[in-house]
C-alpha cells in the first residue's frame, strides 16, 4: 500500500491528495527473464561464459604474450561471472563481485571505496589509471576444414587483444563502445585449451567514441572501462552464413508486405565453393514457413551477399501480414527469419532472428517563427501519435540484467508511456528483444557532450572516421530488424558534414531504414536537414510552464530551454525527484537525510557531482526544487513532512508535462508532437530526473505520469481552464461522459458541470469539452477541480487538481535559455497545511470516491 502523501496537511486536503495519487497498483505483466541471446548463429559461441579472470596491469606485469599463454596462473586474480549479456563488464564490476565495497550504493560508500571523479574526461583515480587485463580460457578443437574467427564487439576504452601468446590487434585498432572487430584465428587456435587476454586501457569519453553519463549520475570511478558486450568465437565450415536480415517494403495501408532477404556467405577456404542458401520466414504462432533457396558460388576467401528478391520469389510477398504495434494500439506479432548454407544436404551454418512488420514515417509539421521548418512528428502504421516517454539510463556499472529490464518494462507500461530514448547507450540484444515483445518504442542515438560531438572533441583523422563508420555499421546491423526501434538521432549538436556522410553511408549499408534525425535541438545538417526538435528545461519549473505557447527564445535558434508544449521536446523535466521515505532509507545515510530536509544547498551525492546552487547547468543540489516547495506548500518541520510535500509537487509537475503535450496535440500553428521526460530511470538510487527509482520505488512522479497517460483520460488544461478528453488507445470509444466539480478548501461545491454522449476516435484529443467556473482574485484561496470520466456509467478515470487563485508566474525574460524557471510569483498552496480538519473538511462526495479503475494496469 502506498503511504498517504497528505500527512501533515489538512485532513480534507490530505484525503483528496491521497485519492488523487491512489495506491500502488499491481504492475502490468511484462516479459519474464529469458535465456541470453548473445549469439544468433550456429557455430557462434560466447567466450568466458564460465567466467573471466580480471586484474590491473599494475599487479599483472608479465605482459600479453605470457598472460595469454594457456596455463598461465591466475590464482590471485579476480574471478568474474558474466552478466546476462554474456559480458564480463567493467573494472568496478570485477571488484564488486569479489567483495569490494559492500552496499556500494548506500550513502557515499562508492566514493569512500574508490574515490570520486568530478569532471567527464580522462581517468583521475589512481587505481584505474593503469590498463586492466580481462582473461578467459576456452576449448576450440577445430576439425579438418573448419575456420574460426574471434569477434570483439567493442570495448569501453581501447584494448590490446592477445590469443595464445600472439597479439591479434593493438589499442590503436580496437576502440569504440559500439564497434565490431573480427579476427581470423584459424591458424592461432590450438587443440585443447586456448587463452584470450584483453588489456583494456582507461576510457576517456572526451577523446574516445565510447560512453559516459554526462551529468546524469556520479561518474563511475573506473569511467566504465571494460567489456560491455560478449566476446564471441565463430566456428565455421567451408562456407559460413552471417549478417542475415529482412528488408521490408510494406504498402502504406499494410495490406501487403514484400520482404527481401539478404545474407552474407563467406568462403573460408582457398578454393571456390558452391553451396545452397535457404531462407525461411515463419509467421507468428509457428505457422507454415515461407521457404526459398538458391545456389551460390563464392570465390576463395571472399564474401558474397545472397539476396532473395520478392520479384524472383513471389512467396516473399505476404498478403494481410500480422502487423506489429506499440502496446497501446495493438498486438506485437513477431516473424522469425532463419537462414542456412549447406553443401551436399549438410547444413554448415545457420542464423535465426525475429522481426516485426510495421511502418514508421516521420515528417515536419506546422510552422512558427520559433520553428520555421516545423516540428518533428511520427506516425506508426499510418497512425499519428504523440511521443510520450523518458530517457533510459543503464546500470551505472553497465551490468546487464534481463530480469531487471523485464521489471522496468512493467513499470513503464503501468505508467502508460510509449517510448524510451537511448542517448548514447546502445543496449545488448536481449534489451531490444524485450522491447519488441512489450511494444515499447525506442529512439536510439548518439550522446552529447563528449567525443561524439566532433566540434568539441576534434576527432577528425581518417582513423577517427573509420571508427565512426564501424560504429554506425554495427549499430545499424544490431537494430535494423527490431520493430521497437523507430528512429535514430544525434544529440545536442548536429553532425559535421563528413561525420554525417560516413554515418549515413554505414547505416544504409546495414539496411537500417528507420528515420534518422540530425539533432535533439532545433538544428540541421546537410543531408538530413532540420531536426524539428528542441531540448530543456532540466530543473524546476512550475506545472503551468508546460502549457505555455507564447514564449520562444529569439536569441537562440536551437530553442534550447524554451519550454512549453509546442513542437517536439527531446528531453525535458522539472528536475529533482524525491522518492518515498522507505526508498530514501535504503540508500541515504543519516547525514544525507538530514541535509535533504534542512540544507537545500548541500551537494547531494545521489544527485551528481555539480555542487553549486544558481541558474545554469548544475544539478547537484535541491535548491531550486526546495525553494519552490517552501514557497508553494509552506515550510516543513521534519524529513517525513518534507518527503510528503515533495511527492505532491513531483506529482503535479509530471502530470502537467505529459498532459500539456497531449492537450496541445492539435494546436496551430505548431502542434505538440512529443515529450521525452528527462529521465525515465537511473542505474543507481537517485534524487535527480527519474520517474521511478532503481529499486522500483513509485513516488509522486510515477503516479503523476500514470494519471496523465491513462488510455482514456480527462484533464484540466492549466492555460485556459477547460476540460480536455483524450483516447490514447487503439480503438474508438463511445458512451463517454465527463463531470467537472469545483470545491472550496472547506468542501463546498462551487460548480458542477457534465458533458455526455461523447465518442472519441483512437488518438483523438477533444479540447474545451467543459469550462469549470473556478474562484479568482483576492483573497488568495486554494480550491480543487475534480474530473470524473465515465463510460456507460462506469467510472474509468478520476483526476483531481489542487490550485490557487494566486498561480505560479514565470519571469520569461529571465527564464528563456535557462534550464530552470525564474519565478516572479509562486502559487500559494500553503493553506493546504494550515487548514484545520475540524473546520475544513472536504465533502464526503469528494473523499469517498470509487476505487481506481482497472486501467491502472496497462
Amino acid at each position: 500500500m502506498r503511504r498517504s502523501l497528505g500527512v501533515g496537511l489538512a485532513a480534507g486536503a490530505a484525503l483528496i491528495l491521497f485519492a488523487a495519487l491512489g495506491t500502488s497498483a499491481a504492475l502490468a505483466s511484462g516479459p519474464g527473464p529469458r535465456p541470453v541471446l548473445a549469439a544468433h548463429a550456429r557455430g557462434m559461441s560466447v567466450l568466458g561464459a564460465g567466467g573471466w579472470k580480471v586484474l590491473t596491469s599494475a599487479t599483472a606485469t608479465q605482459g600479453g604474450a605470457a598472460i595469454s599463454t594457456p596455463g598461465f596462473s591466475t590464482s590471485k586474480w579476480l574471478s568474474v561471472t558474466p552478466d546476462d549479456a554474456g559480458a564480463p563488464g567493467t573494472e568496478v564490476e570485477a571488484l564488486l563481485q569479489n567483495g569490494a565495497c559492500p552496499n556500494v550504493f548506500f550513502g557515499e560508500n562508492m566514493k569512500s571505496c574508490f574515490g570520486q571523479m568530478t569532471t567527464v574526461g580522462a581517468e583521475t583515480i589512481a587505481q584505474f589509471k593503469n590498463p586492466w587485463w580481462f582473461r578467459t580460457d576456452f576449448p576450440a578443437n577445430l576439425t579438418s576444414g573448419q575456420a574460426a574467427s574471434l569477434v570483439v564487439n567493442g570495448v569501453v576504452g581501447k584494448a590490446d587483444v592477445w590469443l595464445d601468446g600472439k597479439e591479434l590487434a593493438t589499442n590503436s585498432t580496437v576502440t569504440g563502445a559500439y564497434t565490431r572487430f573480427t579476427f581470423n584465428v584459424t591458424s592461432t587456435l590450438k587443440a585443447g585449451t586456448n587463452s584470450l587476454a584483453i588489456e583494456v586501457f582507461p576510457n576517456d569519453p572526451t577523446k574516445m567514441l565510447t560512453v559516459d553519463d554526462v551529468d546524469w549520475n556520479q561518474i563511475p570511478p573506473d569511467n566504465n572501462t571494460g567489456i560491455q558486450f560478449p566476446v564471441q568465437l565463430a566456428t565455421d565450415g567451408a562456407l559460413s552464413d552471417s549478417n542475415a536480415h529482412v528488408v521490408e517494403n510494406n504498402t502504406a495501408d499494410l495490406s501487403g508486405s514484400a520482404l527481401t532477404v539478404k545474407s552474407d556467405i563467406t568462403n573460408n577456404t582457398t578454393m571456390s565453393q558452391t553451396g545452397l542458401v535457404t531462407a525461411a520466414i515463419t509467421p507468428p504462432g509457428n505457422g507454415t514457413p515461407i521457404t526459398v533457396s538458391q545456389p551460390v558460388t563464392v570465390a576463395a576467401g571472399k564474401t558474397q551477399t545472397v539476396t532473395f528478391e520478392p520479384s524472383s520469389y513471389p512467396a516473399l510477398t505476404i498478403s494481410s501480414p500480422q502487423v506489429w504495434w506499440p502496446y497501446q494500439l495493438g498486438a506485437q506479432p513477431l516473424y522469425t527469419l532463419s537462414t542456412s548454407v549447406s553443401q551436399n544436404s549438410a547444413v554448415l551454418n545457420s542464423t535465426s532472428e525475429t522481426f516485426g512488420i510495421r511502418n514508421v514515417t516521420s515528417s515536419l509539421v506546422g510552422s512558427s517563427s520559433a520553428e520555421p521548418s516545423g516540428a518533428r512528428a511520427f506516425k506508426i502504421n499510418g497512425v499519428p501519435i504523440v511521443i510520450r516517454g523518458g530517457g533510459f539510463s543503464p546500470n551505472i556499472f553497465l551490468h546487464y540484467s534481463a530480469a531487471d529490464i523485464a521489471k522496468q518494462i512493467a513499470l513503464m507500461k503501468n505508467m502508460g508511456v510509449n517510448t524510451i530514448r537511448l542517448e548514447g547507450h546502445i543496449m545488448p540484444p536481449d534489451f531490444f528483444e524485450q522491447m519488441d515483445q512489450a511494444g515499447i518504442l525506442v529512439n536510439a542515438g548518439y550522446q552529447c557532450c563528449d567525443a561524439w560531438e566532433l566540434q568539441s572533441s576534434g576527432l577528425t583523422t581518417s582513423a577517427d572516421f573509420a571508427i565512426m563508420q564501424n560504429s554506425a555499421l554495427t549499430i545499424g546491423q544490431n537494430l535494423r530488424n527490431h520493430p521497437s526501434v523507430f528512429s535514430f538521432q544525434w544529440s545536442d549538436l548536429a553532425p559535421t558534414a563528413q561525420q554525417e556522410s560516413v554515418t549515413l553511408s554505414a547505416l544504409q549499408q546495414a539496411d537500417f531504414n528507420d528515420p534518422v534525425i540530425s539533432s535533439a535541438e532545433y538544428r540541421s545538417s546537410p543531408q538530413l536537414g532540420a531536426s524539428g526538435q528542441k531540448e530543456g528545461p532540466y530543473d524546476w519549473v512550475p506545472p503551468n510552464y508546460w502549457y505555455d505557447t507564447a514564449h520562444a527564445d529569439t536569441n537562440d535558434s536551437t530553442q534550447t530551454n524554451a519550454g512549453g508544449s509546442w513542437g517536439y521536446d527531446s528531453e525535458e523535466s522539472a528536475g529533482d525527484t524525491v522518492p518515498t521515505l522507505d526508498s530514501l532509507n535504503r540508500f541515504m545515510s543519516s547525514a544525507d537525510l538530514s541535509n535533504l530536509w534542512q540544507n537545500p544547498k548541500a551537494n547531494q551525492y545521489h544527485l551528481n557531482y555539480e555542487p553549486r546552487c544558481k541558474t545554469g547547468y548544475a544539478f547537484g543540489t535541491m535548491c531550486h526544487f526546495d525553494t519552490a516547495l517552501s514557497n508553494r506548500y509552506g515550510s516543513w518541520s521534519g524529513l517525513s513532512q518534507y518527503v510528503e510535500k515533495a511527492q505532491a509537487q513531483d506529482y503535479e509537475n509530471t502530470r502537467a508535462q505529459f498532459e500539456a503535450f497531449i492537450d496541445h496535440a492539435n494546436n496551430t500553428p505548431l502542434p505538440s508532437t512529443g515529450t521525452i521526460y528527462w529521465q525515465m530511470n537511473k542505474g543507481w538510487p537517485s534524487l535527480l530526473w527519474n520517474l521511478y527509482n532503481s529499486d522500483g520505488d513509485q513516488a509522486g512522479s510515477y503516479f503523476g505520469t500514470q494519471e496523465a497517460n491513462r488510455p482514456l483520460h480527462a484533464l484540466y488544461a492549466l492555460d485556459n481552464g477547460t476540460v480536455t478528453l483524450d483516447n490514447l488507445g487503439g480503438h474508438s470509444q463511445s458512451g463517454l461522459s465527463v463531470e467537472a466539480k469545483v470545491y472550496s478548501l472547506a468542501g463546498a461545491v462551487l460548480d458542477d458541470q457534465t458533458a455526455s454522449s461523447i465518442t472519441l476516435a483512437s488518438q483523438q484529443v477533444l479540447n474545451k469539452v467543459l469550462t469549470p467556473k473556478v474562484p479568482a482574485g483576492s483573497p488568495v484561496q486554494v480550491f480543487f477541480v475534480e474530473l470524473q470520466l465515465r463510460q456507460n456509467g462506469t467510472l474509468i478515470d478520476r483526476n483531481v487538481y489542487w490550485l490557487s487563485t494566486q498561480p505560479d508566474a514565470v519571469n520569461w525574460s529571465k527564464t528563456l535559455g535557462q534550464p530552470q524557471g525564474v519565478i516572479s510569483t509562486y502559487a500559494n498552496l500553503t493553506s493546504l497545511q494550515t487548514a484545520q480538519s475540524g473546520d475544513a473538511t472536504v465533502s464526503r462526495a469528494v473523499v469517498q470516491m470509487p476505487a481506481r479503475a482497472s486501467s491502472d494496469c496497462a
